[in-house]
């Protein structure tokens, strides 16, 4: 049977583009709220990481505990930057590419209009800074002062020292991460 036949005879087989932008839609929507899931979570865990070293580390009485905050910090506080960046980069996609695709289907002026809408709230720029400050000071502040604690404990060794400072070089780049990624784009 002739495909043309087999559709006529099957409607509901018959895809839309406007029907499979809808599913894709859904899908890059579910995908992003996965990531913000993810991405709060990972804070939580920094925080809860954070305490529990600080914790063993005064009861052990040993500052080179210290030291592996900042390896935890990083590695937790580039997967938070990295899923950040998915979660705008998903909402670009769908304000920039697959809301006028569907507009232009549905003969519409606008579709998801609270994809730009939650944009343009006057308090953004202050939030995005604010939002900079607490990653900067879970990510990158607290593993810098846990190094500096043990910097100045005047219980350190020659080897630790070195690992230290490539610690606070890792940091710093994490740092530098962060802030550019902050930065509103236009």
């Amino acid at each position: 049977m002739p495909e043309s036949a087999d559709r006529a005879d099957n409607p509901e087989r018959d895809v839309t583009v406007g029907q499979l932008l809808l599913a894709e839609y859904q899908i890059v929507k579910d995908e992003q709220k996965t990531r913000i899931g993810f991405r709060d979570n990972l804070l939580y865990v920094t925080l809860t990481v954070l305490a529990a070293v600080i914790a063993a580390t005064a009861q052990a009485r040993q500052p080179a505990m210290l030291l592996a905050l900042p390896p935890v910090c990083v590695v937790l506080g580039w997967t938070y930057l990295v899923n950040d960046e998915k979660i705008s980069a998903i909402g670009a996609y769908v304000r920039g590419d697959l809301g006028p695709r569907l507009a232009r289907l549905a003969g519409a002026e606008r579709v998801f209009d609270w994809e730009v809408e939650h944009r343009a709230d006057s308090r953004r720029r202050s939030r995005k800074a604010i939002q900079c400050g607490i990653d900067l000071l879970a990510f990158c502040v607290v593993p810098f002062a846990g190094l500096a604690v043990y910097w100045v404990s005047g219980e350190t060794s020659p080897g630790l020292v070195a690992l230290s400072v490539a610690e606070a070089l890792t940091i710093v780049g994490l740092g530098t991460q962060v802030v550019l990624y902050a930065k509103p784009s236009s």
